[in-house]
């Protein structure tokens, strides 16, 4: 298992824990030790990586440590959550995005553009990507706690002028 592989299954046992659970998770060691196929050694490293990315917050209390999901942590669980599984058949609509976030909020955009990449979107212009795919609820949720559904509009285009270079780069017929 590779080591994105490891964050990934560590965001989504936390962040569907913090929806389920009232309280923290265990001692962070002694649930890494609980993860199947992962090495220890990675499962920790992972951890300390992700508190101190800001993902993760180690509690203690008294002689025990807790880990729980932080509010940045959650959106980054949702973020990987997000990419989109490619759909059997094509229906022939493409997904078109069309965005203008602010300049302060620059951070906000490149994750965005990053949900955008994952979920199979092509740069057409500087702030207008499409695909044939739809965002999933995950990426739609993600835009919303992230305060950017004001400054995207998604559309579903039935007819596209030109879309020979999307329908060889998404090898559609």
């Amino acid at each position: 298992m590779d080591k994105q592989s490891v964050v990934n299954l560590i965001l989504e046992v936390l962040s569907s824990a913090a929806y389920s659970l009232p309280r923290p998770f265990e001692t962070k060691y002694a649930w890494a030790r609980r993860l199947r196929n992962v090495d220890a050694d990675r499962a920790y490293r992972a951890l300390y990586n992700m508190e101190k990315q800001g993902w993760i917050k180690v509690k203690r209390e008294g002689n025990n440590r807790f880990i729980a999901l932080t509010e940045q942590g959650q959106l980054e669980a949702l973020l990987r959550k997000a990419s989109v599984q490619r759909a059997a058949k094509w229906d022939g609509k493409w997904r078109v995005v069309i965005f203008d976030i602010p300049e302060e909020a620059n951070y906000k955009r490149s994750h965005f553009r990053r949900l955008l990449r994952q979920n199979h979107f092509m740069k057409l212009q500087a702030s207008v990507y499409a695909s044939p795919y739809p965002l999933n609820r995950e990426a739609i949720l993600y835009l919303r706690q992230k305060g950017l559904m004001d400054y995207i509009r998604i559309l579903k285009v039935e007819e596209m002028d030109n879309d020979a270079d999307l329908k060889k780069k998404f090898k559609l017929k």
